[in-house]
């Protein structure tokens, strides 16, 4: 074990307050979503009540007060790049045969993006030109090898910025600048006068992080020539990084142009047979745009499970087999459910299944849903909000089986519920 390299960090301090599958409110937060306290408990006793709390049904979390109470000293909580985003991780390396044991705090100034380089410096690995053809850029980070053995050695980072949705700041030998930006991250739906915001008028911080790391003084007004300074450094770390223009992250999300948001550039997908895992930011939008799914199915007798899945038990869209009937579900982030069964049990054998979902007026607004069998009108509703930017981060879009948390509360239980007939083709087309 003595030659064994072990680097820890260790975990965010609770500012973020996120679950499994990214908490719910998150999620509502960054699509734009304002909800209150009485869909909230609805949405619970939905789950089971008082006792759900906790469970694998809810995101463990807590709300904004107690988010920032779990970022003190700091002033911000998590996607706050003004205030290190609530955070300072403590990070220990042990490696006995190569450094020695030292109980004095190292307390040199560095980042995340320095880990790899350490790694690379202290096993001797030239880090690649070229991935499968693709050349690298260069590596950000920097060797922290230096001040491993010397807790008293000058730190090797000297510049580091930081930019959130326009939470910005900048880190340089000792002092940080930073704005705050025009959004509050635990505010629901879209921050007060956000669209009216520009950056030349965000009032700037200034903190000498080596005498007060927490940055609860305020130095701008004292030091107007430092501020000064680092702000012209943080347009050139800015210009280095491909981060104007400022803001610029706001521009696609639920607040302005949700259109806009990262997505694929696909617009039509057909799929031979069933696939599983594909990641939702690569997958078909079915919660956001106008969308037609086609599917070419064989019921068999007692017909059960999952036709398709988009995302998790966080938020997604389903539409599967129960009982031999047709049901489609719009799970809009636990505190809207919207279900649509059909009329009578489905046919057996070679059957044509179309889910058509049209919006309304624009996206993130009201969807309307039909459910076809044979061409024929089995099911409609309509959902009265559907979603702007995207169900979570990390969650998948299955065929014929949901292998993600399950969208639905009617097959939790039976959850990963693979349809026990047969799927041919799947086309899905987004719909203008």
């Amino acid at each position: 074990m003595d030659n064994t390299l072990v680097i820890y960090i260790w975990g965010d301090n609770g500012s973020s307050s996120e679950g499994l599958y990214g908490t719910i409110s998150e999620q509502l937060a960054q699509n734009g979503i304002p909800t209150t306290i009485t869909q909230h408990l609805d949405a619970l006793e939905e789950l089971g009540g008082l006792d759900a709390l906790g469970g694998p049904k809810t995101d463990n979390m807590y709300h904004a007060g107690w988010a920032w109470a779990g970022s003190t000293p700091y002033q911000g909580t998590k996607l706050m790049g003004s205030y290190f985003g609530g955070i300072r991780q403590p990070l220990a390396i042990s490696w006995p045969k190569n450094i020695k044991a030292d109980a004095t705090p190292h307390s040199q100034f560095y980042h995340v993006i320095d880990i790899a380089p350490t790694i690379y410096e202290l096993l001797q690995i030239t880090p690649p030109r070229v991935v499968n053809g693709f050349e690298q850029d260069p590596m950000d980070g920097v060797s922290m090898v230096s001040t491993l053995n010397n807790g008293k050695a000058e730190g090797t980072r000297k510049t580091q910025f930081f930019d959130i949705m326009a939470s910005r700041g900048i880190y340089h030998d000792g002092w940080f600048a930073s704005a705050p930006g025009p959004r509050e991250p635990w505010v629901g739906g879209i921050p007060k006068g956000v669209k009216e915001w520009s950056p030349l008028t965000d009032k700037w911080e200034l903190y000498n992080i080596d005498e007060d790391w927490s940055q609860a003084n305020d130095l701008a007004a004292s030091n107007p020539k430092k501020l000064e300074e680092m702000k012209a450094l943080f347009i050139l770390e800015s210009t280095k990084n491909k981060n104007l223009p400022i803001g610029g992250g706001l521009w696609s999300t639920a607040m302005f142009h949700p259109e806009d948001a990262p997505a694929s550039p696909l617009t039509e997908w057909t799929f031979d047979e069933p696939i599983t895992l594909m990641p939702e930011s690569a997958a078909p939008k079915l919660g956001k745009n106008s969308s037609l799914v086609t599917m070419d199915v064989n019921v068999p007798a007692k017909a059960n499970g999952v036709l398709y899945a988009l995302a998790g038990f966080s938020g997604g869209v389903t539409c599967y087999v129960k009982d031999g009937y047709l049901n489609y579900e719009f799970n809009l982030f636990e505190v809207q459910r919207t279900k649509i069964k059909s009329k009578s049990k489905l046919p057996l054998g070679n059957v044509k299944i179309e889910v058509e979902s049209k919006l309304a007026s624009k996206i993130g607004g009201p969807m309307d849903i039909t459910l076809k069998v044979n061409g024929e009108v089995v099911g409609q509703g309509k959902v009265p909000a559907a979603m702007s930017l995207h169900f979570t981060s990390n969650a998948t879009f299955d065929i014929g089986v949901d292998l993600d948390s399950p969208v639905a509360l009617d097959y939790y239980d039976l959850a990963p519920f693979a349809f026990n007939g047969k799927i041919g083709k799947t086309k899905i087309s987004y719909l203008k």
